[in-house]
């Protein structure tokens, strides 16, 4: 593939959608994960996963009152939500939340879906700080909900290790490429960025101050 058609309008936009279904699958799969925590049974696989899966989009799309949903127009959306859950419920990943492959996973899931919210927010004709908004509103969104669902404190509200500023800062990394007319390497900047963040995140236990009595420091109670 040329320099010229990799930077093209139509190359960006088949990358976006291609980044957006694999934020899906990954999304869809890591809500099935905690439905088995929680044993659900299938229907309860299914709602908790598919709104892992599509709600971050849907609140994207909706915001941005560009015509219906995405993922109520595209079947594929909901296809590829469903075979990320059913998978969870097949094979019991519960095991695996631990590792480096769990975390991986999760990284590259929020950082896809910042660099898709982010470019199709631009795509529209939007400033900046839209796009850094809903960029990771797609990122955090449908996990947001699915906490909720679930009784969790939705991650984005601290306790863990960096999230939702790991999209804000992939977000302005896309925002900031596509203004230098290089949208392509911000998909690829905005990933790589995104992923080394959070697992590094995971790694130290990087965290948001969270009371008036925090200190510089490192942190007493890291996650295991």
């Amino acid at each position: 593939m040329s320099v010229a058609r990799a930077l093209s309008p139509e190359s960006v936009t088949e990358l976006t959608r291609a980044l957006d279904l694999s934020g899906v699958f990954a999304n869809g799969t890591l809500g099935g994960v905690l439905a088995r925590a929680r044993r659900l049974d299938l229907f309860g696989f299914l709602v908790i996963g598919i709104v892992s899966g599509l709600g971050g989009g849907i609140l994207r799309d909706t915001l941005l009152q560009h015509g219906t949903p995405v993922a109520l127009t595209d079947y594929t959306y909901l296809t590829v939500a469903t075979a990320g859950t059913l998978l969870a419920f097949v094979a019991d990943l519960s095991r695996h939340t631990s590792g480096w492959a769990f975390n991986l996973l999760d990284a590259a899931a929020l950082s896809v879906w910042a660099v898709a919210g982010a470019q199709k927010t631009l795509a529209v004709g939007l400033g900046w700080l839209p796009a850094v908004l809903l960029g990771t509103i797609t990122a955090v969104g449908g996990g947001a909900i699915r906490d909720l669902l679930l009784g969790r404190t939705p991650s984005i509200f601290g306790g863990t290790p960096l999230y939702a500023t790991v999209a804000i800062v992939v977000s302005a990394v896309m925002v900031l490429c596509s203004r230098l007319g290089a949208p392509a390497v911000g998909v690829l900047a905005g990933i790589t960025v995104g992923v080394s963040l959070r697992l590094a995140a995971f790694t130290w236990g990087w965290k948001l101050p969270g009371s008036r009595d925090w200190r510089p420091g490192p942190s007493r109670n890291r996650d295991p």
